[in-house]
């Protein structure tokens, strides 16, 4: 079979079998009568393969060596194309998501999309420093969409930086929510901490639910930083976990202000008083324990925590005991 004919029945060029014969990858083996070179039929089956193989990714080269080398082993080229494919897909994903946050962020003309792309370089730098420039000028200057502030908030390890970014996000509206509580559920312990802590930053109504509705989430991290938020928001749902938090003696300190906070109504003070007297009564607790939940009563009024307290000025632990008396002292001089 002729040039021509294989080019129209195998769809490969003929320039392109001019190419492969130039390479010595396939030649014409016969000859016709007017002495012109013919593809055999073991020339084109191997045209095919070539084809076959290049579909895999394979250059020309390496396409030889498969075909001639009777020693060739196809799993570690298999391997290598295998990862080579993954890193030109991440690349590719890695463009798609930078390019439809800038159609996202809707900007007027090409200084807009240059200030984006300096913007979300800067989110990603390897400088602390740069990315919390970023986080800041992400509000005012052109907005950066919040899909990748959410993105960098939720991957910061630098204190400093996440701040500044949960700044930002609290400055962008509820869109961000449902971003932050898809973090939520992330299978990473970090991620879920981080976007319990951004949602905590939100000054909002909805920001109040999701946070009740992490009170129930299997993470205790989350369930902790949702208690905390929530007592400064007076939501006495967060009352049980602020006193495990005590007992503890995880962020103990800033647990008991939050019940400190929620009892400042009367009704409120009242059932935390013996919420953390049911603590002290029907749980084998340590001493230390005991010490943190009597000094956690300190800071809550009415007569409920003063019986309490007068209780434990006579408890068998004298630590305990002192502490009792001590704050029993304060608050009659009050």
């Amino acid at each position: 079979m002729l040039i021509g004919d294989v080019a129209r029945r195998s769809g490969v060029s003929a320039r392109m079998l001019r190419h492969y014969d130039s390479l010595g990858l396939v030649r014409p083996t016969g000859r016709t009568v007017g002495g012109y070179r013919e593809y055999s039929g073991d020339d084109i089956r191997r045209i095919f393969h070539i084809e076959s193989l290049r579909s895999l990714g394979l250059s020309l080269r390496e396409v030889g060596y498969a075909l001639d080398d009777p020693g060739f082993t196809p799993s570690e080229l298999v391997d290598d194309l295998i990862r080579q494919t993954r890193e030109r897909i991440a690349a590719e994903t890695a463009l798609l998501t930078r390019l439809r946050r800038i159609g996202a962020a809707e900007p007027d003309g090409w200084e807009d999309v240059l200030q984006i792309v300096a913007l979300l370089q800067a989110l990603g730098s390897e400088s602390a420093a740069k990315r919390q420039r970023a986080a800041l000028s992400s509000v005012q200057e052109v907005p950066v969409p919040v899909e990748a502030l959410v993105e960098a908030v939720l991957s910061e390890t630098d204190p400093n930086v996440a701040g500044a970014l949960r700044w930002a996000l609290a400055q962008s509206g509820d869109d961000v929510l449902a971003l932050l509580a898809q973090g939520l559920g992330s299978p990473v312990a970090e991620v879920r901490k981080r976007a319990v802590q951004s949602i905590a930053e939100m000054p909002n109504g909805e920001a109040t639910a999701l946070l009740r509705d992490a009170l129930a989430n299997p993470d205790i991290v989350v369930r902790r930083y949702a208690a905390l938020a929530l007592g400064a928001r007076g939501v006495a749902d967060a009352v049980p976990t602020l006193m495990d938090m005590i007992v503890e003696a995880t962020h103990d300190a800033d647990a008991a202000d939050a019940l400190s906070a929620l009892a400042s109504c009367p009704a409120s003070a009242d059932r935390i008083a013996t919420g953390l007297v049911d603590c002290l009564a029907h749980n084998p607790l340590e001493p230390s324990a005991r010490r943190r939940l009597t000094q956690a009563l300190a800071d809550i009024p009415g007569t409920t925590a003063s019986r309490a307290l007068a209780e434990l000025s006579q408890d068998e632990d004298r630590a305990v005991a002192l502490t009792a008396t001590y704050v029993l002292g304060i608050r009659d001089a009050r």
